[in-house]
């Protein structure tokens, strides 16, 4: 964003205030995961902070400022469900707009506040670089790829079943099956396997999203998601039924008779869907916005919910005329005199 046309530096002239406060910076010590455990009280001084030395706040009650939760249940802040539900989202973010990875197609209280469900970070970089180290494509040598926890014995430490027993499933049923090439440790070069594979299985894990989903699309691999009630980010931009399989978490143990009848069927169309260069553009974030990408889908889904914005609801202009709107949805590259999401620190 700080290089993107919709920032503006007169914070009056400003929509939308993007408050930067990366909670998953904080990593434990102990296993090298994020830590999450001071998200609230430090994202409450960042709020009391903005709420005492700007008017900005005050005045829409936070609506009209966005934060980014990427993390297991979102704003809710915890990486177990039942913790999560019961802690919900914490009272001063409740009005304003979310980014967040965690997102389902059913009633959640970790979704109770207007949000935009975000695809994981995978590095553009990282991804060309795979790909341009991979073989010719049509000459992917693994049917079905997994690498990930898979726990034995599935009952957790915590009293919870991990995946809800769905990845401990998959290990069992086809552990010792040719087709199915199943890793449960990690391997730093895992995208070359990726490249490799026709199918790659997105299983939930504690929660129901991965970033196996972005880097599946974004390296040709057939993603088929296992995570009932999944909400997938940016579908007006990326046509997740042409692109993707689901398969239903009691199904799980017949995941081999539903790969090989799409195999048999309509797998060469999906494939072809997949490698449309603009499903890839949009679930990838970039250091400079791209026409397409992450960020301005982030951006054009901001546009859609202008009237959050104190400016926009005082009269200074909405609709298909608005500089924000013009700018993400007509790339009109031109001086704003408002309109734009401002960095606010």
């Amino acid at each position: 964003m700080l290089n993107s046309d919709v920032r503006t530096l007169d914070p009056w002239q400003a929509d939308f205030f993007f408050v930067p406060v990366y909670v998953s910076c904080n990593f434990s010590t102990v296993n090298g995961f994020p830590a999450i455990g001071h998200a609230r009280p430090l994202l409450a001084s960042a709020v009391q902070l903005i709420s005492s030395e700007f008017p900005f706040w005050n005045r829409s009650s936070g609506s009209d400022h966005v934060f980014v939760a990427s993390h297991d249940y979102g704003a809710c802040f915890h990486a177990m469900e039942h913790v999560a539900m019961a802690d919900g989202i914490p009272e001063f973010l409740k009005k304003s707009v979310i980014l967040q990875t965690f997102g389902v197609k059913y009633s959640h209280p970790c979704q109770d506040v207007e949000n935009v469900v975000i695809p994981p970070y995978v590095s553009p970089e990282k991804v060309r670089s795979t790909l341009s180290k991979s073989p010719a494509e049509g000459r992917r040598d693994i049917f079905v790829f997994f690498r990930g926890k898979m726990e034995v014995h599935p009952k957790n430490v915590s009293g919870r079943f991990y995946s809800k027993r769905v990845r401990t499933d998959i290990w069992q049923k086809y552990g010792g099956d040719r087709r199915f090439y199943l890793k449960r440790h990690r391997f730093p070069g895992y995208q070359s396997e990726i490249v490799r594979s026709v199918f790659c299985l997105c299983p939930l894990g504690w929660a129901p999203w991965s970033p196996r989903l972005v880097e599946s699309v974004a390296l040709g691999c057939v993603p088929v998601l296992i995570a009932d009630g999944i909400r997938l980010p940016f579908p007006s931009a990326v046509r997740w039924p042409e692109i993707s399989l689901t398969v239903a978490e009691r199904d799980v143990r017949k995941l081999g008779d539903i790969l090989e009848h799409v195999a048999a069927t309509n797998l060469s169309a999906i494939q072809k869907n997949l490698w449309d260069s603009r499903t890839r553009q949009a679930l990838l974030f970039n250091d400079h916005v791209l026409e397409g990408d992450a960020t301005w889908q982030v951006l054009r889904t901001l546009s859609d919910k202008l009237d959050r914005s104190h400016r926009s609801s005082r009269g200074s202009g909405s609709g298909s005329s608005h500089p924000l709107v013009e700018s993400v949805q007509e790339r009109q590259r031109t001086a704003f005199d408002g309109g734009s999401v401002t960095m606010q620190r």
